[in-house]
C-alpha cells in the first residue's frame, strides 16, 4: 500500500520560512518523480515543484527563487524548502509520486496546511 505522509505545515508570517517533508512508503522511491502541489481555498490544485529521478527540478513561476525541492532517496523523503513566504502561498500542500515508465500510477498524500499571514 502506497503512503505519502506530509509534515511541516503551519502558520507563518509573511517573509518567513517553512520546510515541508513527505515520507513515502510502499513505492520504490528512487524510481518515482516526486512533486509538491498546492491548492488554495476555492482554487484548483496546481503544481509547485517537481524533481525527477535524475534530480532535474521544475518550479512554477510564482515560487521560482523562493522555494527549493530536494529528495533523499536513502530516507524515501522529498522536501520543499519555502523561503520569503507571501500570503498567496497559503494553501494545502500535497505530495505526489509518479513512477517511471513502464510502471504506472499517480499517488497523493493527504496534504499539509500552510497559512501565511500578512
Amino acid at each position: 500500500q502506497v503512503q505519502l505522509v506530509e509534515s511541516g505545515g503551519g502558520l507563518v508570517q509573511a517573509g518567513g520560512s517553512l520546510r515541508l517533508s513527505c515520507a513515502a512508503s510502499g513505492i520504490i522511491f528512487s524510481e518515482n518523480t516526486m512533486g509538491w502541489y498546492r491548492q488554495a481555498p476555492g482554487k484548483q490544485r496546481d503544481m509547485v515543484a517537481t524533481i525527477t529521478i535524475d534530480e532535474i527540478t521544475n518550479y512554477s513561476d510564482s515560487v521560482k527563487g523562493r522555494f527549493t525541492i530536494s529528495r533523499d532517496n536513502a530516507k524515501n523523503t522529498v522536501y520543499l524548502q519555502m523561503n520569503s513566504l507571501i500570503p498567496e502561498d497559503t494553501g494545502v500542500y500535497y505530495c505526489n509520486a509518479r513512477p517511471m515508465w513502464p510502471k504506472t500510477g499517480n499517488y497523493w498524500g493527504k496534504g499539509t496546511l500552510v497559512t501565511v499571514s500578512s
